[in-house]
C-alpha cells in the first residue's frame, strides 16, 4: 500500500467504520464531521470520507427500503479487496492494504447506490467529478449495466458523453496532479 494513493470506491457506500476499513479511509481533511456544514466549501456538507451521490447526504451502506430491499454490502467488499489491512486477523487483506500503520492506500467512498435506487448518469458523473476534484488517484467502478458491450467504442456510443466526459475529466485531472509532483 501507499497512503499518498486514494482509490474512489464509486459503488455502494463503504463501510468506514469496518475494523478492516478504518485505518485506510480517505478523511477529507477541511470537513469537521456533524456539524451539518460545509466547511471545505466544495458544496458537499459532511463529506469527511466521500460522499452519498444518491441521497445527497451521509454515506450509508445498509439501507432497507419498505419492500425489503437493500444494500448487498458490495462498496464494502470492493473496498476491502482493494485496501482491508494486512495480517490484523480480522477477515481479509486487502491488495494495498498495508499494516495498519499508515502504510496502505486510502478508501474514498463514493455511493451511486442506496438500497436498490441510483446508479444513474447523474450519480455516476458527481461521483466521478468528485473524485477528481477531491484527490483521488484511481476509481474503482465495479458495477455493471443490464447490456453487455462489445468494445469500449461501443460502451461510448451506448452511453452518450456525460459519463465519457466525466471519466476524461477524472483522467485529466490526474495527469495534471502527476506533471505536477514530476511523476511524468
Amino acid at each position: 500500500g501507499d497512503p499518498s494513493i486514494v482509490v474512489a470506491v464509486v459503488d455502494e457506500g463503504v463501510k468506514y467504520t469496518h475494523p478492516d476499513l478504518a485505518d485506510n479511509m480517505w478523511t477529507n481533511p477541511d470537513e469537521v464531521a456533524g456539524n451539518g456544514i460545509d466547511d471545505d466549501n466544495n458544496g458537499y456538507i459532511d463529506d469527511v470520507h466521500g460522499y452519498n451521490f444518491v441521497d445527497n447526504g451521509a454515506i450509508t451502506w445498509d439501507k432497507v427500503d419498505a419492500n425489503g430491499d437493500g444494500d448487498s454490502g458490495h462498496g464494502t467488499h470492493c473496498a476491502g479487496t482493494i485496501a482491508a489491512v494486512n495480517n490484523n486477523d480480522k477477515g481479509v487483506s486487502g491488495v494495498a492494504g498495508g499494516s495498519g500503520r499508515g502504510d496502505g492506500c486510502k478508501i474514498m467512498s463514493c455511493q451511486i447506490f442506496s438500497g436498490v435506487r441510483g446508479g444513474d448518469v447523474r450519480s455516476t458523473v458527481n461521483a466521478i467529478k468528485y473524485a477528481a476534484d477531491n484527490g483521488a488517484s484511481i476509481i474503482s467502478c465495479s458495477f455493471g449495466y443490464t447490456s453487455a458491450f462489445a468494445s469500449d467504442n461501443a460502451y461510448i456510443k451506448s452511453q452518450g458523453s456525460a459519463e465519457i466526459d466525466a471519466i476524461q475529466y477524472f483522467e485529466a485531472v490526474e495527469g495534471n496532479k502527476e506533471v505536477l509532483n514530476g511523476n511524468i
